[in-house]
């Protein structure tokens, strides 16, 4: 039974040990988060697009994070992508489990926490994974699934690819630089769907717990309940974006990529006894398959000699998705 089946339940009148999470709720730090206005970056005139790198490569040098408004996803879109992601999770338990995969790369699979069976404490949140690219996956119900998904999927690659121009400008290379070092023409792109249900104790339980994402960008989306958290200067900063906002965080490989220049982001998630949480992400990576090691063109042997050993992209979420998410445990391993 997932989190929303236990909720849902009637039966819930205490929280079940297995998901009291040590506390983690310290001081929040109220700070505003660094916005990218897109249509500036994509069709600004040129002093306006200048700006919109500067205000990225100072949000990806300080934060590892920002907010992206005025974006080239439809909102009807966005809202239709949500539409059918709640009514994923409202399928029965036996549906949903037509999809529960076994294996870590299975094109979907749908389950409760981060990886069952590992570790002592689980998460509040319902997930649902598809890989989409570059072969595209979608679960057979609801019967509108896959062409949403789709047309969404599609579209986010479009805003990332755009974003990674800029974050290649800011870089001091060509636009296309992070684009052919990653070969994201072929790269893995994948679908994440949470649900957070309303928690009776919020403050005894974790959406999810603070870590940082493998690949090179991920771009989120939410419906109106915030959750989000991100770790800056050592304080949690909680997020409250705009409406139809993204919110983009870097992943470890931009961190290994530019030899530490842009580091990914500590962010975790907490709940509310009051309303269900949803968000959409995609992650956005290079292909399974490739080797990914500091640039060559951002490693120089006297100032910023290589920070990080060259790992397999599949081995690296392997790792990850097999241990407990702690921070960026994953990246120490491959730190030199």
């Amino acid at each position: 039974m997932g989190i929303k089946g236990l909720v849902e339940s009637g039966y819930l009148n205490s929280i079940p040990p297995e998901y009291v999470f040590p506390s983690n709720l310290n001081d929040l730090e109220v700070e505003e988060v660094p916005t990218v206005d897109f249509s500036q970056l994509t069709a600004g005139t040129p002093d306006e697009r200048s700006k919109a790198i500067q205000v990225i490569g100072k949000a990806c040098r300080e934060w590892g994070f920002f907010m992206v408004i005025n974006h080239s996803m439809p909102r009807r879109l966005m809202d239709e992508m949500l539409n059918v992601g709640e009514r994923f999770f409202d399928l029965a338990e036996e549906e949903k489990q037509d999809h529960a995969g076994k294996e870590l790369f299975d094109p979907i699979r749908c389950g409760t926490g981060f990886n069952n069976g590992l570790g002592n404490v689980f998460l509040w949140r319902d997930y649902l994974k598809v890989h989409v690219h570059p072969h595209f996956h979608a679960p057979h119900k609801p019967a509108d699934f896959r062409e949403t998904s789709e047309e969404y999927c599609k579209k986010a690659r479009d805003v990332a690819e755009e974003l990674l121009k800029g974050i290649s400008k800011s870089l001091g290379q060509e636009e296309n630089y992070i684009h052919k070092k990653m070969d994201v023409e072929s790269g893995s792109q994948l679908l994440v769907m949470n649900l957070y249900p309303p928690c009776p104790r919020p403050e005894l339980v974790m959406g999810m717990p603070p870590h940082s994402d493998h690949g090179i960008l991920t771009l989120l989306m939410q419906n109106d309940v915030c959750g989000l958290q991100i770790l800056h200067n050592g304080k949690w900063v909680p997020v409250n974006p705009p409406p139809y906002s993204f919110l983009v965080n870097t992943g470890d490989h931009m961190e290994i990529l530019t030899n530490g220049r842009y580091e990914s982001v500590v962010h975790q998630v907490v709940v509310n006894s009051n309303a269900t949480r949803m968000t959409i992400a995609t992650g956005h990576g290079p292909p399974l398959g490739a080797i990914i090691s500091p640039a060559a063109e951002l490693v120089d042997s006297e100032n910023h000699p290589p920070k990080y050993q060259g790992m397999k992209y599949r081995d690296y979420i392997e790792l990850q998705q097999t241990n407990q998410l702690e921070g960026k445990s994953c990246l120490d391993r491959v730190r030199i």
